[in-house]
């Protein structure tokens, strides 16, 4: 059960929530039953984990291969996680953006083949 809130107690929860600093990161979905490994970048990447886990479960991802592997292993055999985490930085003219492409391609050289071209791309994993 919830705790009861005051009024003010609750609009202090929501300005906090507000000012938080976002999930901004290089995310990982992985699937070892099938060998599958998708990495993305994104400025909310626990938002986009929630909705590539959503749409896996909805049976509506767009990377066939993944949802293939879904359907087949099932929700055990997968791994959603933010790999690395892009830190607030107090200059306000610092280029999240870049660094987020920067974190992607220094995974991407890592974890993926050289050979397989990485079929991710901003915001989403397929």
């Amino acid at each position: 059960m919830f705790p009861i809130l005051s009024a003010q107690a609750r609009r202090e929860l929501a300005r906090q929530y507000k000012q938080a600093f976002p999930c901004m990161g290089v995310y990982a979905v992985r699937c070892e039953a099938a060998g599958l490994l998708r990495v993305g970048s994104s400025r909310n990447a626990e938002g986009v984990l929630n909705r590539l886990r959503f749409e896996l479960v909805r049976g509506a991802h767009r990377d066939k291969a993944l949802q293939q592997a879904w359907r087949t292993h099932g929700a055990a055999a997968f791994r959603f996680e933010v790999i690395d985490r892009v830190k607030e930085r107090d200059d306000p003219a610092f280029d999240y953006d870049a660094e987020l492409a920067s974190l992607l391609a220094l995974w991407q050289a890592e974890l993926l083949p050289a050979a397989v071209p990485a079929p991710s791309q901003e915001g989403s994993a397929a």
